[in-house]
């Protein structure tokens, strides 16, 4: 088999590149690294700057505050509930806003995406918003972490490129002639030969809805609804710390745990996201490189 002889610059840039690459690698990944050792580590040797890539004096009391913690579970549980009902109305609001924008037989369907699009840019502003949810009595309810976001326009526009890139249009003229309608259509058809990017949406809108605590803090007043990362971000600012600690412990040791609890916590509010991308994967790069065109 023939094959190109590479020349002496091809083979420094690539050394050039793998160095770049792997300096990159190690920015990103050490920080990683460190949270997770730190979390199992002995909390003053954590303090005390000993610790690197590999815990020092194995201890998971840390983990055992996290999850005895009511606060931290009432939020865990809050942020599945979120997640769970909140992707699920995204892709069903995203889905019925991008199948008509995708038909080439809608009339109206570049004055809707100009519409849409002009979101993008132009929006009323945080007041405005809380002004609505306001008037909506969706104060310091569940629904005011689900419906104000309910839609991405830049979510919509990638699975409406989608649908008119990957759904060949004949195939949808033969269903309707075939006796189908619009919402048959949509959820026989259309939706069945869209995983990639159903997928793709999955991980956008559930990452989102699991790193949200700004709609919380504004919005919610009870701290029994309040999400995993208010909860955590109450901890991280010192708020709770000293309440996740025994009374009886002398202030150095409250101080040792209170530095190592964050670490755990981290873990802990990271590991479902972490769990759910590798299932995902293979339909990510697919599913954002065909929706990415231009429709």
């Amino acid at each position: 088999m023939n094959t190109i002889a590479r020349t002496k610059a091809d083979k420094v840039f690539d050394t050039i590149n793998v160095i770049i690459l792997s300096l990159v690698l190690v920015i990103i990944l050490y920080p990683l690294i460190f949270v997770v050792v730190a979390s199992v580590s002995d909390p003053l040797r954590v303090l005390q700057g000993e610790v690197w890539l590999w815990p020092k004096g194995l201890n998971l009391e840390s983990y055992k505050l996290v999850f005895s913690h009511s606060q931290i579970m009432i939020g865990y549980r809050n942020t599945l509930f979120y997640t769970l009902l909140g992707t699920l109305i995204n892709l069903v609001m995203t889905s019925l806003g991008a199948y008509p924008l995708s038909r080439r037989d809608f009339r109206a369907r570049s004055f809707f995406t100009f519409l849409f699009t002009f979101t993008m840019f132009f929006s009323g502003g945080m007041i405005p918003t809380y002004l609505v949810v306001k008037q909506l009595g969706l104060l310091d309810k569940i629904w005011a972490m689900l419906l104000p976001g309910a839609v991405s326009v830049w979510n919509m526009t990638i699975m409406r490129n989608y649908f008119q890139t990957s759904i060949p249009f004949e195939l949808q003229e033969s269903a309707m002639i075939d006796g189908c309608g619009n919402l048959s259509l949509l959820i026989r058809i259309v939706l069945p030969l869209s995983v990639p990017i159903i997928a793709v949406m999955v991980i956008f809108y559930g990452v989102g809805h699991w790193n949200s605590y700004f709609n919380a803090l504004i919005y919610l007043t009870d701290q029994n609804k309040y999400p995993l990362q208010l909860v955590l971000r109450s901890i991280l600012m010192k708020e709770e710390t000293s309440e996740m600690i025994a009374a009886d412990d002398s202030v150095i040791r409250r101080q040792m745990m209170a530095e190592i609890l964050k670490y755990a916590a981290i873990i802990v509010s990271s590991v479902p996201v972490l769990l759910l991308y590798p299932f995902l994967q293979k339909y990510f790069v697919h599913g954002i490189m065909v929706g990415a065109l231009k429709g």
